[in-house]
């Protein structure tokens, strides 16, 4: 009979892998976690001073739509995007404590927090009316636009499927009844909110785009190829540069689609998330991207892009976690790091960086509502990251474009800025 190796708990992984920040260690296990908030700590967000938990493209695990804090930052600058969770799945808990907030576990402080604040821009409207905080949101440093909320491999028969872990038409049809916003984003609002957004001078360190996948065109996926390229022109309106800091994360287009796109816009960096680690959890976890474009060609497109984007511009992101996830994940968490890590040295080798979001089950997604299913150890998470990173060292890659202050949701790239 198996029996389950005990998980280490926070303070002895902290004690065993002692050079591990322990920032960062807190922020991977608040995200492995989830977040829930008393009612004094609620009391101190204010939404005239404070971020609201907005217009995502994928829910919460609470599967909720409320007004209540986007995410939280710790004394040393990095943030915590750890999800809404049910207090019955043992999140941390964020508590107002002598007037400052804490993030707490069994009642005992670990580590002050602050809410994030509200852009200047957030409640304005453009001309067309739409509020600018559903036009573009924002990361402490990062302006976060979403051009199209659909993902058409979700689309029966035709699309394929949606990605097993992912919810984002499910989390799309419960904010269309909650939320002003649109599905497709109007070149013209994308234009003035950015141009508002920028008038906050020294805040945005990066813009960022990111949809769900359109393998409508003339060949397969010329459409999002050519938005893209629409909403980044738009864009670079606000700059006088060719470039601009700016990252975009996408389907993997072809060599020409990039080249046009890289070739007409101000886009300086590319990702194109390839989600699971291994051709058959690929196949099984991401059925849409596999009829669609394959884990080889994914991987092949990716190669490709660093050819047009140049070294240190082109990454990949993976849902770590879901490799464990029953039925038809690895047996343990051993596997599991050699897995990854080895398709990870291989991306390397071809001048692409693999990092890692950590698994969140959402009760939107497939994966998500069977019963049980949990993530990784928090141990396995840590080793994760510094196996990763190791990878980028010995490789000479660097991840700035997607680090703790352009994007702050991934573990392993927030190693970058101390190792």
């Amino acid at each position: 009979m198996n029996v389950k190796k005990r998980e280490l708990t926070f303070d002895e992984v902290a004690a065993k892998y002692p050079d591990f920040p322990r920032f960062v260690l807190l922020k991977t296990d608040a995200h492995r976690r989830g977040v829930a908030y008393t009612n004094a700590a609620l009391s101190a967000f204010d939404p005239a001073l404070h971020q609201n938990f907005g217009t995502h493209l994928f829910g919460s695990r609470d599967g909720k739509i409320d007004k209540r804090p986007e995410a939280l930052t710790m004394r040393d600058g990095t943030s915590i995007i750890g999800l809404p969770t049910p207090i019955e799945n043992n999140p941390y808990v964020v508590d107002l404590i002598d007037e400052r907030l804490f993030i707490t576990d069994n009642g005992e402080p670990i580590e002050e927090v602050f809410y994030w604040e509200k852009p200047d821009y957030y409640d304005k409207r453009t001309k067309n009316g739409a509020i600018m905080q559903n036009v573009a949101s924002a990361r402490p440093q990062r302006l976060y636009v979403i051009p199209n909320r659909y993902c058409h491999f979700w689309t029966a028969d035709e699309g394929g499927g949606g990605c097993k872990f992912c919810d984002i038409v499910n989390n799309l049809k419960a904010q269309r009844e909650e939320i002003e916003m649109q599905t497709r984003i109007k070149i013209d609002d994308v234009r003035e909110t950015i141009g508002e957004a920028l008038k906050e001078k020294g805040r945005y360190a990066a813009i960022c785009l990111s949809s769900g996948s359109d393998f409508h065109g003339e060949k397969p996926f010329d459409k999002e190829a050519r938005f893209y390229i629409d909403v980044l022109q738009a864009i670079g309106e606000s700059f006088n540069t060719p470039k601009f800091p700016s990252q975009l994360i996408c389907t993997a287009l072809t060599k020409e689609q990039l080249k046009q796109l890289y070739d007409n816009t101000g886009i300086s960096s590319l990702t194109c998330n390839i989600e699971a680690l291994s051709e058959d959890l690929f196949n099984r976890y991401c059925p849409g991207k596999a009829k669609w474009i394959g884990y080889k060609e994914w991987k092949k497109r990716l190669f490709d892009a660093v050819e047009i984007f140049g070294p240190n511009r082109v990454n990949t992101g993976f849902v770590a976690g879901v490799e464990l996830a029953r039925p038809y994940g690895v047996k343990s968490e051993e596997e599991g790091l050699e897995l990854i890590l080895n398709e990870a040295e291989d991306f390397a080798r071809h001048g692409v960086s693999v990092i890692y979001m950590v698994w969140q089950p959402r009760p939107g997604s497939e994966l998500g509502n069977l019963h049980n299913q949990t993530s990784g150890s928090l141990e396995y998470y840590v080793r994760l990251a510094q196996g990763l990173q190791e990878i980028r060292r010995r490789h000479n890659l660097l991840i700035d474009f997607d680090d703790y202050r352009r994007c702050g949701n991934h573990p392993d790239t927030d190693l970058a800025r101390v190792f």
